[in-house]
């Protein structure tokens, strides 16, 4: 389980890389890029098939964003989070957050274990949208759910 002194860590960041915004506006991912955009982040998508993502440039690897990136917010499948792990380790990349809202997410235990023992910060399976200052209350909700069934990091 991530903490919460990686949970901030990673939210103090500005400039991150959502790996595989949905090419759907109305996608989750969609609405979760644009939260962080309208809370004054730099986000610079990562997809090898999109030249952009509502109106900023889209990169088709990790390693090719200039300047670097602080961190990477995985929107994948495990496996595609598995193939991508080198991509970031390629770029310097230090902070991960592997999303999970509902399903399996983003995260497997054997990528989770790659990406700490190449000395990055991994916040597996858990939704940024919880951890965001004056979120929509039905986020809060989850939260309050998780702390109650003692599942919100400490």
């Amino acid at each position: 389980m991530s903490s919460m002194e990686q949970i901030q860590d990673f939210l103090d960041h500005k400039r991150i890389a959502p790996v595989g915004v949905s090419r759907q506006p109305n996608d989750f991912s969609r609405s979760m890029f644009r939260e962080f955009v309208n809370r004054g982040y730099d986000m610079v998508p990562v997809h090898p098939d999109l030249p952009e993502v509502e109106g900023r440039h889209c990169y088709a690897h990790v390693q090719d964003i200039q300047p670097p990136v602080d961190g990477v917010l995985f929107m994948t499948p495990p496996e595609v989070t598995a193939q991508l792990v080198p991509d970031c380790k390629a770029a310097g990349v230090t902070r991960v957050w592997m999303f999970r809202g509902t399903g399996y997410g983003a995260a497997s235990n054997d990528t989770v274990v790659a990406c700490e023992e190449q000395g990055m910060s991994v916040i597996p399976g858990e939704c940024p949208f919880m951890f965001l200052p004056r979120t929509q209350w039905f986020h809060r909700f989850h939260g309050f759910v998780r702390k109650i069934r003692g599942a919100y990091p400490e």
